[in-house]
């Protein structure tokens, strides 16, 4: 084959210069450490995913008992939520609700995730540091806990889509998840 090649075959010499590069590559694939900033995020992003625990522990979806957007109009007026950019929900997973309200931040790719967590049981005792995960499902991923209100407040880049999980009482995951959150509201990048 090296006499071959020492010929000047160069359709052979391509080919081999190929497979080269493919050995290359690998080798240094092989070697390769992500940064430990990349791996956190991928750790944090699964963290609740049926891929790490199976369908059936993923947790309960809330339910959507009020959304801005899907609210009927006044005749002859425009809707306050699209001028503003923001969109309020009101979801409910026995015995907590959860108010959530979502805004664009003017300027940037960016949206500001409100939230206040409410067990129902005990409506005078808030729910106070409660871990709260918001992703965007695209590998951003902030985690905060709630305030003695049971209020959370965090920003994250804005890819369209919304996943807000927080464990209840029974320490099973309630899952809020919204695609396109803002919707297709104005200025949206």
């Amino acid at each position: 084959m090296e006499k071959h090649l020492e010929q000047g075959c160069k359709r052979c010499a391509g080919t081999l210069s190929v497979w080269q590069r493919v050995s290359q590559t690998a080798a240094a694939e092989a070697a390769y450490q992500p940064p430990e900033t990349a791996v956190r995020i991928a750790k944090a992003t699964f963290a609740a995913s049926p891929l790490r625990r199976g369908a059936k522990s993923r947790g309960r979806l809330a339910e959507l008992i009020f959304d801005s957007f899907l609210r009927p109009m006044v005749a002859g007026a425009r809707s306050a939520a699209v001028a503003n950019g923001a969109r309020q929900m009101l979801y409910r997973a026995d015995p907590y609700q959860v108010d959530v309200s979502i805004e664009r931040k003017p300027g940037i790719n960016r949206i500001v995730v409100t939230g206040q967590l409410q067990d129902s049981r005990s409506p005078d005792a808030p729910c106070r540091d409660v871990p709260v995960m918001i992703s965007n499902l695209r590998g951003n991923v902030v985690q905060t806990l709630t305030n003695e209100f049971g209020e959370f407040r965090e920003e994250i880049k804005d890819s369209g889509d919304l996943e807000l999980v927080f464990t209840g009482s029974s320490d099973k995951p309630v899952i809020i998840s919204l695609r396109d959150a803002l919707g297709g509201l104005p200025g949206r990048r």
